[in-house]
């Protein structure tokens, strides 16, 4: 509450007893570099569009038309085992009501025209070991078919490659083709597109996110490039990135290490179930491990405007139809899952998966359209309600909004007439 609230003016030395200039002084030079620490670690969320999911494919098995190609096979999916909304949600256990049809009608159009919102190329698991000759060929192939589909309009929003890690046995390996991937995008004279995205796996220690920091700081300097250009990802896939053997939680150190220029914690669910001894059969998104490492994730990253990623499921929707949709009702809960519990995010290892992604997505966001809006009409019009909102709480609903609108769960329009708020007021409660 402020001075004038009290019935005071702002400014007006109190009646009786009052601070010394001294005291004040000495709280301002006290407290000066605290509030540069927070400003510098904590700016709060970049104020761009998240990708609701990434789409990993093997560097040899990428190709110019992979992402329609992946549109292609999701729909087909959807055309031989729930070609209605009331078949689909039969298939996810959920009501066949109005949401459902909508839903269906948005996750058609949006397999249509932007089926994968996030695509990185992997120069890691999924491809292995190769002749140097070969990964070589392959990052400058990769390399020239990304700058391709920029120029044509047909790349996703975000894209990318996933390198080696920066283990001994790989480090080289990793840096020789991140170098050629980057040094090819710029050939003839062409800048960075403005989607890029990298990502580091298996991080175990943060000196492995300084040295790609060196890294990059280097290429920045030699290509003419503006310092900081440059970020990337930091996947959590090892038990010391949560943990480190001195006892102390990892994560938050290497969100530090990384200057500025981590973009993304992605969680890795195999790797990380696998490196605390998760029987195979047991490894999952919701296996108590996995929840332990993203609630410790999620609290490192808050406000850092580094943002977050739930990892994968590895079943497979195919084969039969009733296989596909138990197949279908396990993704489309782990995404609820995942997004109740503000991981907005996750990795999609098959198109199949495509159309229970968007259909957990999409009616995630219609379904609280109506309530979020309407509270956050009544916090900006101050006319109270049944829930008196909090500064906190109109910046999350907004935020909810944006995401919604960001993805194409809701149209701007309808959002508007619920509101009376148009994107850049939207952009301003969020604090974006």
């Amino acid at each position: 509450m402020s001075q004038v609230e009290l019935g005071g003016t702002a400014g007006a030395a109190p009646e009786g007893p009052s601070f010394s200039p001294a005291a004040r002084a000495a709280v301002a030079a006290l407290l000066g570099p605290v509030d540069a620490e927070l400003a510098a670690r904590f700016p709060g969320d970049p104020g761009t569009r998240q990708p609701v999911h990434t789409v990993y494919v093997p560097a040899d098995a990428f190709e110019a038309g992979t992402v329609a190609d992946w549109g292609r096979q999701a729909l087909a999916a959807l055309d031989a085992h729930a070609d209605t909304p009331a078949k689909l949600a039969g298939a996810l256990g959920v009501p066949a009501d109005e949401l459902m049809t909508e839903v269906y009608r948005r996750v058609r159009a949006k397999l249509e025209r932007e089926p994968v919102e996030d695509l990185r190329i992997d120069f890691e698991d999924g491809y292995g070991p190769r002749p140097d000759a070969e990964e070589d060929a392959a990052a400058v192939r990769a390399a020239r078919l990304v700058t391709a589909a920029v120029a044509d309009g047909s790349a996703p929003p975000y894209f990318g490659i996933r390198i080696k890690c920066m283990e001994a046995a790989v480090r080289d390996r990793g840096i020789r083709t991140l170098e050629l991937f980057l040094a090819t995008l710029l050939e003839d004279g062409r800048e960075l597109p403005a989607g890029l995205v990298l990502t580091l796996p298996k991080v175990t220690y943060p000196q492995q996110v300084t040295a790609l920091v060196r890294l990059l700081a280097d290429f920045e300097q030699r290509a003419g490039l503006p310092a900081g250009r440059i970020g990337f990802e930091i996947q959590i896939e090892t038990t010391q990135a949560i943990l480190g053997p001195d006892g102390r939680a990892t994560v938050a150190l290497l969100i530090e290490a990384a200057e500025g220029r981590a973009t993304g914690l992605h969680y890795g669910t195999f790797d990380y179930s696998a490196s605390c001894g998760v029987s195979a059969a047991y490894q999952s998104m919701e296996h108590p491990v996995a929840d332990h490492a993203k609630a410790v994730m999620q609290v490192a990253a808050a406000g850092t405007g580094v943002r977050l990623s739930d990892g994968s499921t590895n079943v497979i929707p195919t084969g039969g139809t009733e296989q596909v949709h138990a197949a279908w009702a396990l993704h489309h809960r782990l995404v609820r899952r995942s997004l109740a519990r503000a991981y907005y995010q996750g990795w999609d290892m098959h198109p199949a998966h495509l159309p229970t992604r968007y259909a957990a997505v999409y009616a995630f966001y219609r379904e609280g359209l109506a309530a979020a809006a309407a509270r956050l009409a009544a916090y900006v019009a101050k006319a109270g309600g049944d829930v008196m909102d909090e500064p906190a709480t109109a910046k999350a609903l907004s935020g909810y909004l944006l995401r919604g609108l960001d993805c194409g769960a809701v149209d701007p329009a309808e959002v508007t007439a619920l509101t009376g708020l148009d994107r850049a007021e939207l952009d301003a409660l969020a604090g974006r």
